[in-house]
């Protein structure tokens, strides 16, 4: 049976849940060792580090899961403290991973707050369970609006949607999109931050051609991202399906991202996407296209701390000064937009010999895919349009405003020529001379 004091061990940092975290005067720990109460002396000797100490407190038959009067452990003392050594003998001689103090702290909670990496992937491979997500509030008023029951989502006969991303689920009767983020992520503090960033962004979108974010899960591990669910799925296996496009098709398609585009870059600040490939662009009922998955994309106002990468984003749909690691703005999605409107008339993803990480080579060269399909798929301007979009100088390509005018003229002008081409079948059919 775990033995209990009821002295209170106030040395060093204290519980990550507990209203005070500051070291207080508890008496104890000013009396002499040999008067303070082994379990106590336990939680001294793991305070300091002292490993030949607590191995002769274990020795002795102290109970290694001794708890004070906050129901702290030696455990949650070194996992405060960061000492993974500690960490690792007291494990080894049968301390409870997921024990809880008064507070509902784990050592692993305490060890996440106060960022002691090396302890946290120590516990988390003896099975240490997270506790409580890092975006999780103090109050219940400060719960965002946007928060979800992780208990209405039911998983049941879930499929994966796209590879390690997003899971299908059941949300209130109907069938949505789980973008579910890994429990290592809990100690990443990247990852928190990237997932912070994406939902920021999210918050704010509300466009016919932008998946509708619809909730999250912030309070609880694992976190999660909630969409809207388009079951005819995403452009990339479309186009792997299909080929090249008919003209008037791919220009539809082009007008629908280019919308999106347009929506998100005259948000205030712009946001940017970064990560615009057919992937990223699902389709939905009614064979409209909406842009998807924000996870790598930022607010114009954002300085970044890093350059993007190929582990970030495909590299064959990114425009040339990003991976050159020189300034940029929205003008990155006008170059990937170019390279997926060739591809939706080319039928073949832009330099598709290549081997992905050598087109950024070819791109900085101020090489652009070729154009193989007959002059007659690129009429109306169509090839001048992508040549535009795809400029080296990213000041000289157009907006998505611009874009889109020139789309739907062309737009026009092939629904015209098809209206003309059936006159003239009827006037034929007629026997009529014309």
């Amino acid at each position: 049976m775990e033995g209990k004091s009821s002295l209170r061990f106030t040395l060093g940092k204290q519980s990550s849940l507990a209203p005070d975290r500051h070291p207080e005067d508890s008496g104890a720990e000013h009396e002499e060792l040999e008067e303070i109460d082994p379990g106590v002396r336990l939680m001294y000797s793991a305070n300091e580090g002292n490993l030949d100490g607590i191995r002769e407190l274990l020795n002795s038959a102290i109970d290694v899961n001794f708890r004070d009067i906050d129901n702290r452990t030696a455990l949650h003392v070194a996992a405060c403290q960061g000492y993974a050594n500690v960490v690792a003998l007291l494990l080894d001689n049968g301390a409870e991973v997921d024990t809880k103090d008064r507070w509902g702290s784990t050592p692993l909670a305490d060890a996440i707050y106060y960022k002691n990496h090396d302890v946290i992937k120590l516990l988390e491979k003896r099975g240490a369970k997270p506790l409580m997500a890092p975006m999780r509030v103090n109050h219940a008023l400060e719960v965002p609006e946007y928060e979800i029951n992780p208990e209405e989502l039911d998983f049941t006969n879930s499929v994966e949607i796209t590879k390690g991303t997003f899971r299908l689920a059941s949300w209130r009767g109907i069938q949505v999109a789980v973008k579910r983020l890994g429990e290592d992520v809990i100690s990443d503090e990247e990852k928190v931050k990237a997932f912070r960033d994406e939902l920021s962004l999210l918050q704010k979108i509300r466009h016919p051609n932008v998946v509708q974010f619809l909730g999250a899960v912030t309070q609880s591990s694992p976190m999660m991202i909630v969409t809207e669910y388009l079951p005819k799925g995403d452009l990339c296996a479309f186009l792997k399906r299909k080929r090249a496009l008919r003209t008037a098709t791919a220009v539809r398609f082009a007008l629908d991202i280019a919308r999106g585009l347009n929506y998100l870059h005259e948000n205030k600040p712009p946001i940017i996407h970064r990560d615009l490939e057919p992937s990223n662009v699902l389709r939905d009922d009614s064979g409209h296209l909406k842009v998807a998955d924000f996870g790598v994309s930022k607010l114009l106002t954002v300085k970044e701390d890093k350059p993007l990468t190929c582990q970030d984003t495909s590299c064959r749909y990114v425009a040339p000064e990003v991976f050159k690691n020189e300034e940029y703005d929205t003008k990155v999605d006008v170059f990937s937009f170019a390279l997926i409107l060739q591809e939706m008339i080319e039928g073949c993803p832009p330099f598709s010999a290549k081997q992905e990480r050598e087109v950024p080579k070819s791109y900085a060269a101020k090489e652009r895919p070729p154009f193989r399909a007959p002059t007659k798929r690129y009429s109306h301007g169509l090839k001048e349009l992508i040549q535009e979009c795809w400029n080296e100088n990213p000041s000289k390509r157009p907006t998505f405003r611009q874009i889109i005018t020139k789309l739907e003229s062309i737009y026009n002008s092939i629904g015209h020529k098809k209206r003309w081409k059936v006159s003239l079948s009827v006037f034929d059919l007629c026997g009529l001379d014309h």
